[in-house]
């Protein structure tokens, strides 16, 4: 055999197995997700839910008659106010809105005093302001 024919067997056995290698079937892939595309949406409208649920929390301590008293007193507009809990972020909000939460249980069950009240407000107030103005 010369070199020529050499040259050719080798090209055709080559060929032969790349051809036989693109016709092998290969194992399907395992996603590479931790999370299907459910579950984060779940995730995604639960996040929002709750930082909903605290807007309103926070809104609702704000808004209520010596609320509406103390931002009047200190010269703060409420739009201002209202617009800056949505700028604050998830985490600040969820403190204020557990510290709201409180605040009113403990006002309906005759544990604060109007004075408190007001004093827990302006500082509420002030915290988100700075909390915004910072951003």
């Amino acid at each position: 055999m010369n070199f020529r024919n050499a040259n050719r067997v080798c090209s055709l056995l080559l060929a032969a197995s790349l051809f036989s290698l693109g016709s092998v079937p290969v194992p399907a892939q395992e996603p590479d997700h931790a999370v299907t595309p459910g579950q984060l949406r779940n995730d995604l409208q639960k996040a929002a839910a709750t930082r909903q649920a605290n807007e309103a929390a926070v809104r609702e301590m704000l808004s209520t008659e010596a609320g509406r008293r103390t931002l009047k007193s200190a010269g703060i507009d409420y739009q201002k106010v209202d617009q800056a809990i949505s700028q604050v972020s998830d985490e600040d909000l969820a403190r204020m809105a557990d510290r709201s939460r409180e605040v009113q249980k403990d006002f309906a069950a005759g544990h604060l005093s109007d004075r408190d009240l007001i004093i827990i407000l302006l500082v509420a107030v002030g915290l988100i302001l700075i909390i915004v103005a910072v951003r």
